[in-house]
């Protein structure tokens, strides 16, 4: 009897210890979206890095996205993305090429505008380690999408303990795949120009673009 009633006990522990970790995880990462959704506008400078060791694939590159609500100007890979609030612009400069589409329904899709705020939804969240980065503490937390089909295994998000800033995603694929996202620097409420998030066809056209509308 003893034994089960410490058996119990132990289970219990365990229960509640991680739903306080949950409780913490939470918590925080609340007051990370809420200081997002206070600013007018932020600028991200950062690096992306991919890793595959069974598939041989060691990539990284840089990256930079200026956020402003829903609109977003995004430059990646020699290309760049602009969405104004109606329509998805893709810039391939290589191939002097266009692309115009709708914004992408699927709840799923972590759009530029979504970097920053993804991790609202569709997660169980786990308290991490606390790292120092140069003189930075930085907290991560754990996400584990809920979906089980989810291609994801889980996500690191590291966040400046001060600022509550996120400096680094770490996700980890169920291919093996992990794909680190590092914030190089962190703006905001900066004095944007009044066409940043508009798209100006005449002007590729008169370069010799080809538009396409999907």
């Amino acid at each position: 009897m003893k034994y089960s009633i410490l058996i119990m006990a132990l289970v219990f522990t365990g229960i509640f210890a991680q739903a306080q970790s949950s409780d913490k995880a939470k918590a925080l990462l609340d007051e990370v979206y809420n200081k997002v959704k206070g600013y007018d506008n932020i600028a991200v400078n950062f690096k992306f890095a991919l890793h595959n060791s069974e598939a041989d694939v060691d990539q990284e590159t840089r990256g930079d996205v200026t956020l402003e609500g829903e609109k977003y100007l995004f430059n990646y890979l020699g290309s760049q993305q602009l969405y104004d609030g109606a329509k998805v612009y893709t810039i391939v400069p290589e191939n002097e090429e266009v692309t115009i589409e709708d914004k992408s329904e699927d709840e799923n899709t972590i759009t530029p505008s979504k970097m920053l705020t993804f991790y609202k939804t569709g997660h169980n969240y786990e308290w991490d380690i606390l790292q120092n980065v140069q003189g930075r503490k930085i907290q991560f937390v754990k996400l584990i999408p809920i979906d089980t089909n989810s291609e994801i295994t889980s996500i690191l998000l590291g966040i400046d303990a001060e600022t509550k800033h996120i400096y680094k995603l770490i996700e980890t694929g169920k291919n093996g795949t992990i794909t680190t996202i590092t914030v190089n620097s962190f703006k905001t409420d900066q004095q944007l120009s009044k066409t940043l998030f508009t798209f100006d066809e005449n002007k590729y056209k008169e370069e010799g673009y080809y538009i396409i509308r999907n």
